[in-house]
């Protein structure tokens, strides 16, 4: 061989591990992962109820069983969407379409239409609705006393990614003056998501304070994305004892990070250390009020653990709640799972100390 084509060869291997290396995957972010945060989840040994969801999990695999690979979101969509089909909630639900914003409006009885949530659904960027989300949805609206606007955003790979950071910004300066029942200022505001709607969130509140925007009195974010670059611990860490990402992901997590690094950038067209698709890497400063919720187990456990100490180390009042066993998102498996419940009852919390609901009764605690 000679030393041309050996120096070609060196070269076709070095230059997009440099390029991945100092362009598209950031800093290092190691020093973040020391603990932190409220401990929550009971004993060491996981409960019946969260054995059956586990159980349950097992079911989406089969689901999957010898579906083609380019059938795969839309079999995926249909189960997330039809996954608590039939339960009955109690909220009133009216469709928003045919403007600037699609989604739905849930308030409770006795809501006020005034105090407001912007929920962003997970389902990484591909999958997920207003209506997978409902015992979320349904659930937040209960707890701030008010309405939550469930965002309708666009999905990959039909629509780029950029499509739907573009329709959570909108949905968040719509709600300031729209609610469920026509025009009008919003007394209270709070943004949540989860998983890839966590993503969106982080991001959005950056954005906000940005654009000088009003800022939500309160965030939470259950499970989030925070960091695209895929550089996290736990996700390898993890990957044997997060019974939903895991089987998903599980490949992907095996595949060098240069790959997914350049196939982050060719998809997205945004480099995968950019801010706007890693909230972990942005300013952290002068955020809102946050409420981070995570597993122990679950593979984007690191990133939430990173997200909370980089915001804190910048001065921002950024907490975390650490679960154990938990599945990822477990919230969503409400009210059959104990931890679940105990969860929002705590986001609750939050989001009334934060913006107390003005009553005789006194602030609505969850």
């Amino acid at each position: 061989m000679s030393l041309a084509i050996l120096l070609a060869i060196v070269a076709c291997v070095a230059v997009p591990w440099a390029v991945a290396r100092w362009s598209l995957r950031g800093a290092d972010l190691s020093a973040f992962d020391q603990p932190t945060g409220e401990r929550f989840g009971g004993g060491e040994t996981p409960g019946p109820e969260l054995q059956a969801v586990v159980a349950s999990l097992g079911g989406l695999r089969a689901v999957l069983r010898g579906v083609p690979l380019r059938q795969r979101n839309a079999v995926l969509r249909r189960h997330l969407d039809e996954l608590f089909a039939g339960r009955e909630l109690n909220v009133r639900i009216t469709p928003v379409a045919g403007g600037a914003v699609a989604g739905e409006w849930l308030l409770a009885p006795g809501g006020d239409p005034s105090r407001r949530t912007l929920y962003i659904h997970g389902g990484a960027f591909v999958m997920g609705s207003p209506k997978s989300h409902r015992t979320l949805t349904a659930r937040f609206a209960e707890l701030t006393g008010g309405a939550v606007l469930a965002v309708d955003y666009r999905l990959m790979p039909e629509h780029p990614r950029r499509a739907g950071i573009e329709d959570c910004r909108s949905a968040y300066r719509w709600l300031l003056d729209q609610g469920p029942d026509g025009a009008r200022p919003a007394t209270a505001v709070f943004v949540a998501g989860d998983s890839a709607g966590g993503n969106l969130a982080l991001s959005l509140i950056n954005w906000v304070r940005d654009q000088g925007l009003r800022a939500p009195d309160a965030v939470v974010a259950m499970s989030p994305l925070t960091d695209a670059t895929l550089s996290s611990p736990s996700l390898r860490r993890n990957l044997s004892t997060d019974p939903l990402l895991g089987p998903l992901f599980g490949k992907m997590a095996r595949v060098p990070q240069t790959l997914l690094l350049w196939f982050g950038w060719l998809q997205n067209r945004i480099r995968p250390c950019d801010p706007v698709t890693s909230p972990l890497r942005g300013d952290l400063s002068r955020l809102p009020p946050v409420l981070v919720q995570a597993s122990e187990t679950e593979m984007l456990f690191d990133d939430s653990r990173r997200y909370v100490n980089r915001a804190q180390a910048a001065g921002s009042p950024v907490r975390l709640q650490r679960w154990n066993h938990m599945v990822h998102v477990w919230q969503i498996f409400n009210p059959e799972l104990p931890e679940a419940r105990a969860a929002l009852a705590e986001i609750g919390k939050f989001l009334n100390a934060a913006a107390p609901v003005a009553s005789a009764e006194g602030p609505r605690a969850g």
